[in-house]
């Protein structure tokens, strides 16, 4: 499989780590959806995610879908909300948008994973297309 332009077999942490990704988006699918990630590079190993909490965020419970994504996949996450806990050396944000058609629909979200230094490491998205007529 090729990641990041480089050809390397992916190790089942490796791809836990990646399905914990796109997880979230992949709960949004339908035939109106887009959907892009770019996982991790397979040198990377992970354990834990840590959350940095958006306040901006109105989604129900999306927060916890991503958590509950995360965790279901085996790694560990912790939510933050200012600063990053000097333990996490992979850092989640995120934004997520919804619109409203009878009732309310996630319509947009972003994942970003970067390192301690600040660097992107992966990155998913998830786009309903088409204005999500129901």
């Amino acid at each position: 499989m090729t990641i990041l332009g480089k050809d390397a077999p992916i190790d089942g942490k490796h791809m836990k780590a990646l399905k914990a990704l796109a997880v979230v988006l992949s709960l949004f699918l339908c035939a109106c959806t887009s959907v892009q990630v770019k996982p991790l590079d397979s040198s990377l190993a992970v354990s834990k995610i840590c959350i940095e909490k958006n306040e901006k965020v109105i989604v129900p419970e999306f927060l916890e879908i991503v958590r509950t994504g995360i965790d279901r996949h085996g790694l560990a996450s912790e939510v933050f909300d200012n600063k990053a806990p000097s333990s996490c050396g992979v850092i989640l944000t995120y934004t997520a948008l919804q619109k409203w058609d009878f009732v309310a629909f996630l319509s947009h979200a972003e994942l970003w994973l970067r390192d301690q230094n600040g660097k992107q490491i992966g990155y998913a998205e998830y786009h309903l297309t088409g204005g999500g007529w129901f």
